[in-house]
């Protein structure tokens, strides 16, 4: 008898410790949302104004235009993001570079072909072609083709898609379209990622550019790409090339910048597969796919080389534009997409996410502050009344924003938006994979929490004023329909005394 109760004491407490480990488990994963691995600004921040930005200068390239905002502003130095915007015409190719901090990318615009290039990961799109009359052996076995091509995944994006870039893995883009496409890039400069400094550094593989870094045109300086400052001799030895292909890839003399002209377009590998579905997808939103006459559309068997990592297979673009992945949707006010690391994995190593907001005419968001991150909003479409407020019940910002305008929100400062005449659209960029937000008003916000008693005696208010003040939204969420101003159970009362 009691060898059974041992047995059962032991398998009890096996049992406890298992299921502790598992709620140990659960409960950090559920609050590793609140954390964030960001570095935080080293220097006092004072947000007693804020103020609607645009860019402060534009550099002109061959084949396009980069837009700065002024990286020198204590709203940008103090939440620790850096915004800039590009413009690519038709034809125009990005170059490659890659930057000391993780980026994510609107499509306000356009389309186009992304290529981030992963270290380690295998070069899946080949092209191969017969070699007649001989075979070529290879680690023992016989092969009839040679790699015409071969290079890593390619990715199309259109307007709506949000596309991640982690620290250090280079990119470029290509417009293969017949309008320019323009894309917002916010990077966190903050994020652990970056070690180098507080401030935003491009490394260019091919060109050059103006450097961003100042905005005196007086003391203007370029900046050249990587290779530029190796010697010719040891760069040819190291890539097996000649000294003149060398010295073309040093740049030295090419003043077409960082977006250039690619006249007779590019042939790219693309997969059949890939782009049928592209077109049913295209086709059910109404937006058919034509292939551009100067692309070359070819087709290889590409082997598969055993590397399965999801690491190299992840998705790096999403579309937050798409009506049928809203969280929120009321159709008398608007829609709301949040897009974090739980819908777009790839976030986790970017440790940023976003939110879509679509309001009609005249609708409101519900007062919100931001719980773990700063939000960086930037207008797509009409206007929007804001007003900010901070901890001590100031105003800081109390204004119109515009279309093409952005606004950097800090972290829990109190935000209220409405919509204007012809309706609001906007992107937030939050400097967290799992942004949350903490709603004032209608269901599940803290009026709904709040007890009726102390909402009462905390405003002063009668029961039946503290019920309403709880409840005069209904089921509401995020986006508000626009209403009359409501009045109080004591003014109606007086009225109907007074008649």
């Amino acid at each position: 008898m009691a060898t059974i109760n041992r047995s059962v004491v032991f398998f009890t407490v096996c049992l406890f410790l298992l299921c502790h480990g598992s709620i140990a488990q659960l409960f950090s994963q559920s609050t590793r949302q609140w954390q964030t691995p960001r570095r935080g600004s080293p220097r006092e921040c004072r947000f007693d104004r804020l103020q609607a930005l645009e860019p402060l200068r534009s550099v002109r390239s061959q084949a396009g235009t980069t837009e700065y905002y002024d990286v020198s502003n204590a709203m940008f130095q103090c939440t620790g993001v850096s915004v800039i915007r590009r413009v690519v015409e038709p034809k125009g190719l990005l170059q490659p570079h890659y930057t000391n901090t993780p980026t994510l990318v609107y499509i306000i615009q356009g389309r186009g072909i992304t290529g981030p290039i992963f270290p380690g990961c295998p070069e899946t799109y080949q092209q191969q072609f017969q070699q007649s009359g001989q075979a070529q052996v290879f680690e023992g076995q016989s092969q009839s083709h040679k790699f015409r091509d071969e290079h890593q995944k390619i990715h199309r994006f259109r307007q709506g898609d949000i596309i991640a870039l982690p620290a250090g893995v280079a990119h470029w883009c290509y417009n293969d379209g017949e309008v320019p496409f323009v894309a917002i890039y916010v990077s966190d400069i903050n994020n652990g990622a970056n070690q180098l400094d507080p401030r935003q550094r491009d490394f260019l593989l091919a060109g050059n550019k103006r450097s961003q870094q100042t905005y005196r045109p007086e003391v203007e300086q370029r900046s050249q790409n990587i290779f530029s400052g190796f010697s010719v001799e040891l760069l040819s030895e190291a890539l097996g090339i000649s000294t003149g292909v060398a010295r073309q890839l040093q740049c030295q003399n090419d003043p077409r910048g960082e977006i250039v002209h690619a006249e007779r377009g590019l042939a790219l590998l693309q997969p059949y597969a890939s782009l049928q579905e592209q077109q049913q997808q295209q086709v059910q939103q109404g937006e058919y796919y034509q292939p551009r006459p100067y692309q070359q559309q070819q087709y290889g068997a590409g082997r598969s080389n055993g590397l399965d990592e999801n690491f190299c297979a992840m998705r790096v673009r999403q579309n937050i534009d798409n009506p049928n992945r809203a969280d929120t949707y009321n159709p008398r006010a608007g829609r709301i997409t949040h897009l974090n690391s739980q819908k777009f994995p790839i976030l986790n190593i970017v440790q940023m996410s976003a939110v879509k907001v679509n309001l009609y005419q005249g609708a409101l968001l519900s007062p919100f502050w931001n719980i773990n991150a700063h939000s960086v909003v930037y207008i797509t479409q009409g206007r929007a009344r804001v007003q900010v407020v901070n901890n001590r019940g100031k105003t800081v910002f109390n204004g119109e924003l515009r279309r093409g305008q952005l606004l950097i929100i800090p972290q829990h400062y109190v935000v209220l938006k409405k919509a204007q005449r012809e309706g609001c659209a906007y992107i937030a960029f939050k400097t967290n994979p799992n942004s949350m937000v903490s709603h004032i008003a209608g269901k599940s916000s803290i009026f709904r929490a709040l007890p009726n008693d102390v909402i009462a005696s905390a405003y002063r208010v009668s029961r039946e004023e503290a019920r309403r003040l709880k409840h005069n939204r209904g089921n509401e969420f995020g986006a508000f329909t626009p209403s009359h101003t409501y009045r109080s159970y004591q003014d109606v009362a007086g009225v109907a005394a007074s008649s």
